[in-house]
């Protein structure tokens, strides 16, 4: 088997050399992409070739269920990079429907070690259980993903890392979107944040798409969701 990646590997760089002698040469140069892809690590969702781009344009970190903590330092670690020697200008993070770790989360099911990595997701859904618990269950699921990555955005945005580039004057904007793995297609879910000042208002906004209970009259955990000194992330 390993034998077979081996010879398709060698086919592909055929390929690749023949319809671009040159692509090899450039791409050995320089690393100099505009994007930094934060996605899932489903082997469904590859990053470049949903996108139509080449290697060395997009710049990719990828966990189980694209979370992103400030206790990560894998993660932040990636993101400095992109941000401050890349000098990436946009930054995606990627949900996909049909993820196995947001359908954990949701429905309570262990599958390992991993739970306490999911933990993040099972916080996304007590957050908002009022916003979900009175959806269908297939609902709850795709949901629950578009969810997640909205949290994961605002978590990128008030890292230090995108708090002191901002605070300096780059250019730099942290997107969420979410791929359909039935149609191939990515969904924006309008969710741009592209400096402090944009956070807060960007991310309650967001989750006032998310109808709650009518009958329900209690405060908004998604409005209060920054109110703490440290983001309350």
């Amino acid at each position: 088997m390993p034998h077979r990646l081996l010879g398709n590997n060698r086919d592909w760089a055929a390929a690749k050399k023949a319809a671009d002698p040159g692509f090899f040469t450039r791409l050995a140069q320089q690393q100099s992409p505009r994007y930094m892809w934060i996605g899932c690590a489903d082997s469904r969702v590859p990053a470049n070739e949903i996108t139509g781009l080449d290697p060395g344009e997009v710049f990719v970190h990828r966990n189980v269920a694209n979370v992103v903590v400030h206790s990560d330092l894998n993660a932040l670690s990636t993101i400095q990079f992109a941000v401050e020697h890349l000098k990436v200008e946009h930054i995606f993070v990627v949900g996909h429907y049909g993820c196995a770790g947001v359908r954990a989360a949701m429905r309570g099911v262990r599958v390992g070690l991993a739970d306490n990595w999911l933990r993040h997701v099972h916080d996304v859904r007590l957050r908002h259980r009022k916003r979900l618990d009175h959806l269908p269950p297939e609902q709850q699921e795709d949901t629950l993903c578009e969810m997640n990555v909205i949290e994961q955005v605002g978590n990128v945005a008030l890292s230090t890392v995108l708090q002191d580039a901002w605070a300096r004057g780059q250019k730099v904007a942290v997107h969420g979107w979410v791929y359909g793995l039935r149609d191939g297609l990515l969904k924006d879910l309008d969710v741009t944040m592209d400096d402090s000042a944009t956070v807060v208002q960007v991310f309650a906004n967001a989750f006032k798409r998310y109808p709650r209970v009518a009958d329900d009259a209690g405060g908004d955990p998604a409005e209060e969701r920054f109110d703490t000194p440290d983001g309350g992330a």
